[in-house]
């Protein structure tokens, strides 16, 4: 499958931490406003502006919190299909093996004389399958019988 998890994964706590640095500097932000001694109309005015560019800054926060938790998914994903396609190449390279070796065994039995054998068509099949690149998606495309998903 693509994508490196470990990659994403520190992506999403680079993002996570951006954040929180965001929403604490919001704070900041609105804390200083607070504590500015002075009244009036200006004074008022400077709090209201500070705190609306306080929601704009947590609003990005939550942003960045929500894209971290999107790229943590993300890997999650990654890493299941990685497995699955593993698990699928093993099961269609051992059917192949399995497939193989039957024929084999046929082919020798034909020499030492004994006709008639049957041969399974699936066996042929699987003799003939051309399998995708290792770990490469199209794995989860394959349809062989006894192949599970």
């Amino acid at each position: 499958m693509y994508g490196d998890t470990r990659v994403i994964r520190r992506l999403a706590r680079t993002m996570q931490e951006q954040g929180e640095e965001i929403r604490a500097e919001a704070d900041r932000l609105v804390g200083l406003a607070d504590a500015v001694p002075w009244e009036g109309w200006a004074a008022h005015a400077m709090r209201l502006r500070a705190a609306e560019r306080a929601t704009v800054l947590r609003r990005t926060a939550c942003a960045h919190v929500e894209a971290a938790v999107a790229l943590e998914r993300h890997a999650a994903e990654v890493d299941r299909l990685t497995a699955l396609i593993a698990a699928v190449e093993a099961r269609v390279r051992a059917l192949i093996a399995e497939a193989r070796e039957r024929l084999a065994d046929l082919a020798r039995r034909a020499l030492d004389g004994i006709p008639g054998l049957p041969v399974d068509p699936l066996d042929h099949r699987l003799d003939r399958f051309v399998p995708p690149p290792p770990g490469h998606r199209d794995w989860l495309d394959v349809d062989l019988p006894g192949v599970w998903r």
